[in-house]
């Protein structure tokens, strides 16, 4: 029987020609190739090549499910086949919302200008289509979050990969592995839930803050910063995901309607320039005018920050959207495939639009990050940037919402449900903390942990697509058929 061990040795004797190496935190491939007779190497993240092996994979196992099931995925978050009744704890558009406010954050603002400042715009070419095949990951692993998940008498819902790992691959006769990569799923879950989806959001908050408010400056304004948001956070997530829900489904269609309106003003404001802007992201995405090394390169960055924003095959939203009312898996798992579409190609190509057609992105005056989108946006309204600023900490505070939730449940499956009380208070100290914390480190520490949770993820859903695609099959053959009820006054919140 195989074990994860030998299934990755198999996977990295595969790839032959990489060369793996641990740097700090991260371990990367270093891919060679050779420009003008000469050595040129790209640093690639492994846990990228693994989730976009695994988006192609899913796309290609479900027939192009990202395209042909976007237009149902639409009609199930309007409410079109939600029954009155179902089994679950919020709605589709509040799993959605919470989904999304998990990943809908500060990297759509300032990690989309980092990855146009160091790949160029061709950059913003990879990025879309990542989004676009991570799609099929989002429907695979949602679906089998609602596939494996279990209500207990109070109608409280527990699901995620922490469950269809351990259940799903027992099903197969894999339990010992199945349970292996559930506890490391739910290690990794919740130190990425207190890193990157906490103490990172916070300290970048504040960052930002101090800068639009220079009265938070110094040490009594980071920790005034920190109490007030660590407060905000507690009375939300005292509420569970149902509380989260509510919160989520009014802020982030807010938050994201804000900033990408926003978005539409500047580009309106530069009309003549958007078809050039999209002439130069698709010519310089096949650009070799720096050899096959520049191409590798802005191919990276495009692809790394898709993977980055979107977490699709991470393996975190299953566990908002197995709390769905719904009684067809599969359903939800259409809803979900919405998220990297709505992060990834619309909030994070606006960014990068906006950067581009501004110019912001080849001015050695915008600075890097997310001084360079408030320098594009601040070109055409000077006073964007403290809606920037304002618009960055609702970013933050959603995500640390939703990253709760997903830590918790991690820390149920480990440790029981008494003792989730000691979670949140540890998530609230760090939500505290971090506001005051180096940002260097929380980075390293949050990205570490939250990519690693692709690995045990993407290698057991992979494992049961089988069992994906045969729901998949049954739901849409009935589809088809038309043998589901359209609700046509359903509410989508």
């Amino acid at each position: 029987m195989s074990n994860p061990t030998s299934t990755l040795e198999r996977l990295d004797a595969a790839f032959g020609a990489f060369i793996v190496e641990p740097i700090g935190r991260v371990i990367f491939f270093d891919v060679a190739f050779w420009d003008n007779g000469q050595p040129n190497e790209v640093q690639l993240p492994i846990v990228v090549v693994w989730l976009i092996l695994g988006a192609v994979f899913f796309t290609l196992r479900f027939q192009f499910i990202n395209f042909r099931g976007f237009r149902h995925a639409i009609d199930c978050v309007r409410g079109r086949y939600t029954g009155v009744g179902e089994p679950g704890e919020i709605s589709h558009f509040q799993a959605l919302s919470a989904a999304l406010s998990a990943t809908v954050g500060l990297g759509n603002i300032a990690g989309v200008a980092f990855a146009v400042g160091i790949g160029g715009p061709g950059a913003v070419f990879w990025m879309i289509l990542a989004g676009l095949l991570g799609m099929s990951s989002k429907f695979a692993e949602c679906t089998l979050g609602q596939m494996y998940r279990r209500v207990d008498a109070n109608g409280r819902v527990t699901g995620g990969p922490m469950l269809y790992l351990r259940l799903g691959l027992a099903e197969r006769g894999w339990a010992r592995t199945g349970g292996v990569l559930a506890v490391v799923f739910s290690v990794m879950c919740i130190g990425g839930s207190f890193g990157g989806g906490n103490m990172f959001q916070s300290n970048q908050a504040y960052a930002v803050a101090k800068t639009a408010f220079p009265f938070l400056q110094g040490e009594t304004g980071s920790l005034a910063f920190g109490f007030v948001l660590a407060t905000a956070v507690g009375l939300v997530i005292v509420g569970g995901i149902r509380r989260i829900g509510e919160v989520a489904g009014v802020l982030v269609p807010l938050m994201c309607g804000l900033y990408v309106l926003s978005g539409m003003l500047i580009l309106l404001t530069h009309a003549a320039a958007v078809p050039a802007a999209f002439a130069t992201i698709v010519r310089e995405a096949f650009s070799w005018q720096a050899g096959a090394g520049g191409f590798a390169g802005v191919l990276i960055q495009g692809f790394r920050r898709a993977a980055f924003s979107n977490e699709a095959g991470c393996g975190s939203a299953p566990i908002a959207h197995s709390a769905a009312s719904t009684i067809e898996p599969v359903r939800e798992g259409f809803v979900s495939l919405l998220e990297p579409f709505i992060d990834t190609v619309v909030i994070c190509s606006m960014t990068a639009l906006v950067i581009v057609v501004t110019g912001a992105w080849n001015n050695p005056d915008a600075g890097s990050g997310i001084e360079m989108t408030s320098f594009a946006f601040a070109s055409v309204f000077p006073w964007f940037p403290v809606v920037l600023s304002l618009t960055a900490i609702l970013f933050a505070f959603s995500t640390m919402i939703s990253w709760s939730y997903y830590g918790e449940k991690s820390w149920e499956s480990l440790f029981g449900q008494r003792t989730t009380l000691l979670y949140k208070a540890l998530f609230l100290a760090c939500a505290f903390a971090g506001a005051s914390f180096h940002p260097t480190s929380v980075l390293d520490f949050g990205d570490y942990m939250i990519l690693g949770m692709a690995f045990p993820n993407i290698l057991g859903v992979v494992i049961l697509s089988g069992t994906v695609r045969s729901e998949l099959d049954r739901y849409w053959a009935r589809l088809r058929a038309g043998e589901f009820e359209r609700y046509d006054t359903g509410a989508s919140g």
